[in-house]
């Protein structure tokens, strides 16, 4: 008799459990940092977009808006007091950004070999940026003032003569500039002094036994070393520095009634941020402010990569 030959009943893989999809996995973190991101759509991407729209509009913020297209941006090419805040606004820029980076540096090494009380500097070299800009204005329009200036007194003692700061276009910028520099210098200087506590002391110690000196220190192994820190300074200080606006308009006393005399005589101390003000508020024309904004975004950003490309690429080098 012949046996028939069994074949084993075949079972069917078992299917893998479906996973989770991340958001149902994760939902209570999602959830958690929602808040940052509804606040930042609220406040930032919807004003961001609106006053791209508001910018191809003419609207003086109470009737209808009225479509413009490019025609506001084809004007702001041609506008000559918007080129001259832009000269403004670099050449202030410019006189305070390079000597704040350089005092901050300075500053940030000495407080880096201070042996006691470096908390209590830190503290102190900090306080500027931490003080109301309208308060320093005012204190810095005392100061630069002509006939009870303390600049002046300075002056005269050495037997120099009189300087209109707040009446003159170099005089105007050395002053904001001058305001910038002492508010920025300790902010920076902590950053640097950040960067400085990175650098390893046993490079310190090698170059001390091959003989160089604190010059030689500091521009082959610190200032290499600082490149990053460096960097980050310099995109920050760009960044604010070309959107200065509590200084000038408080040191000059520009109020939004007074357009002709905005950013002081000849528009010496107009700053683009100022300007933007001034064409919004002053002037009730937010098409043209939001253009005019778009405009500052530009200049920001063009100067920010130049910094940064520069400085990369001499670290690259």
């Amino acid at each position: 008799m012949a046996v028939l030959e069994q074949t084993p009943p075949t079972v069917a893989p078992a299917t893998p459990a479906r996973p989770k999809s991340a958001l149902r996995k994760y939902w209570h973190l999602y959830a958690a940092i929602s808040p940052f991101y509804l606040l930042f759509l609220c406040f930032g991407l919807i004003p961001v977009g609106f006053s791209l729209y508001l910018s191809l509009h003419r609207w003086d913020g109470l009737g209808s808006m009225e479509w413009a297209g490019l025609s506001q941006y084809q004007y702001l090419l041609s506008d000559t007091d918007f080129w001259n805040a832009i000269g403004n606004t670099v050449v202030i820029w410019a006189l305070a950004t390079f000597p704040m980076i350089f005092l901050a540096m300075v500053t940030a090494v000495m407080l880096n070999s201070a042996v006691r009380f470096k908390s209590v500097y830190r503290v102190a070299y900090f306080l500027p940026n931490i003080t109301s800009v309208v308060a320093l204005a005012i204190v810095f329009g005392s100061i630069f003032s002509t006939n009870f200036g303390l600049v002046n007194a300075v002056l005269q003692a050495v037997g120099i003569d009189q300087v209109a700061w707040l009446n003159t276009p170099w005089g105007i910028k050395v002053a904001i500039a001058s305001l910038m520099t002492w508010q920025w210098t300790g902010y920076n200087a902590i950053i640097f002094l950040a960067g400085l506590q990175t650098v390893p002391s046993d490079l310190y110690e090698a170059a001390r036994m091959d003989g160089a000196g604190p010059v030689q220190t500091f521009f082959r192994i610190t200032l290499p070393l600082l490149r990053p820190t460096l960097l980050f300074v310099l995109v920050v200080s760009t960044v604010t520095g070309l959107q200065s606006f509590s200084e000038p308009q408080v040191l000059l006393q520009t109020t939004a009634n007074d357009s002709t005399f905005a950013g002081g005589p000849g528009h010496a101390g107009q700053t683009m941020v100022l300007y933007f003000f001034q064409q919004t508020f002053d002037n009730n024309d937010f098409g043209y402010g939001a253009a005019v904004a778009w405009g500052i975004f530009l200049v920001v950003v063009l100067f920010s990569i130049v910094n940064w490309r520069l400085v990369r690429r001499r670290g690259e080098d």
